[in-house]
């Protein structure tokens, strides 16, 4: 059984697949993202560090009449024109998400979500003339989003958003405050609170398996993303985050499993179908995993080259070289620059190297 190694949330560049491990190739080692946890409605844990060599970013998503787009958009930040995602976050009701303790240097976010067409800020820099600063993105509702929208691009607000009690939410906030400060034992006294409020809280439940994992209590981190599920079977998060453990935990049967349930909560999440590939990758599937990312590369999408890679390795498993060669040149068209793309050339070359 395939191994994905355990990433640091605070270190996501260096997730690698020893291919030897899975049997693929020997002596092969591609670098892939393993993304950290997903934290809903709450700001992205921060990478500590020298306070003058780091910044924060606070990400407005809006609509073209500048209202705001609403709660519950993924918001992925990435490093530089990469596909490599530094960290996650999800919007409030202001359609705002935070970044903090981020390292000086080049970055984009993308933003996706219920009822909008997925966006990208384009890159930005953060740097030591401008620690803190505001990144506005704008979204365009699909055609099923628009529909949802009640006034002037305003979003609908769902039954159960309604049913949180002011006091729970409050807590929530705090506990997203907390979550920022990297202080998680305060941020799970506020998520306790929360759901002592409000017992049907599902987006607490989920932050409180981050914040479970961060104080290294994989019992009940587990325990909390299962509990979100329970609450809500339609918490595509939740679904997510569990399938991260179980990669991590080298069950990737388990980890397709919960992939596939998210993706039908969620459909068309780049994101998501990539870890699915993923998952099917490791588990032999390799007619599934090609057609996971066939469906990823026809559906919109930003820097995510690393799909393609995927599809090459499915598809050199299944006896389809010259297919495999194409998908890496692919690759090397999106992501042409870094250790990754390096590693793709030499990939490429040995390919061409052997007999048809």
């Amino acid at each position: 059984m395939g191994v994905v190694e355990e990433v640091p949330a605070d270190n996501l560049q260096g997730t690698c697949w020893d291919e030897n491990m899975l049997g693929l190739r020997q002596s092969v080692v591609l670098l892939i993202p393993l993304l950290g946890l997903s934290v809903h409605n709450s700001s992205a844990q921060g990478v500590g560090g020298d306070s003058s060599q780091v910044g924060s970013i606070q990400v407005h998503v809006v609509y073209a009449n500048s209202s705001p787009a609403g709660r519950h958009l993924r918001v992925r930040l990435m490093n530089g024109p990469s596909s490599t995602t530094i960290s996650e976050s999800f919007t409030n009701e202001q359609g705002a998400a935070q970044f903090v303790s981020i390292p000086i240097g080049e970055y984009h976010v993308v933003v996706s979500g219920d009822g909008i067409q997925e966006a990208d800020s384009g890159e930005f820099e953060v740097d030591r003339r401008k620690m803190s600063q505001s990144i506005y993105v704008t979204v365009r509702p699909t055609e099923e989003g628009a529909n949802d929208h009640v006034e002037q691009g305003q979003p609908s607000v769902s039954k159960a958003e309604l049913a949180i009690p002011p006091r729970a939410r409050k807590e929530s906030d705090r506990a997203a405050k907390a979550m920022t400060e990297q202080d998680w034992a305060k941020a799970l006294e506020h998520l306790q609170r929360a759901i002592e409020i409000y017992p049907d809280y599902t987006m607490v439940y989920n932050n409180m398996g981050v914040v479970y994992g961060r104080l290294n209590d994989p019992q009940r981190e587990r325990e909390a993303f299962q509990k979100a599920i329970d609450v809500d079977s339609h918490f595509a998060p939740a679904y997510v985050n569990l399938a991260k453990l179980s990669l991590r935990g080298q069950d990737p049967a388990d980890a397709e499993n919960l992939l596939e349930r998210a993706n039908q909560a969620e459909p068309n999440n780049a994101e998501t179908m990539m870890l699915l590939a993923q998952a099917q990758l490791l588990n032999k599937h390799y007619d599934a995993a090609i057609r996971t990312s066939r469906d990823v590369h026809a559906i919109p999408h930003e820097n995510l080259a690393v799909i393609h890679y995927i599809a090459a390795r499915a598809m050199e498993r299944a006896n389809r070289p010259q297919d495999a060669l194409v998908e890496l040149q692919t690759f090397l068209a999106e992501e042409p620059k870094g250790a990754r793309a390096d590693h793709v050339r030499d990939e490429i070359a040995q390919l061409q190297q052997k007999p048809n």
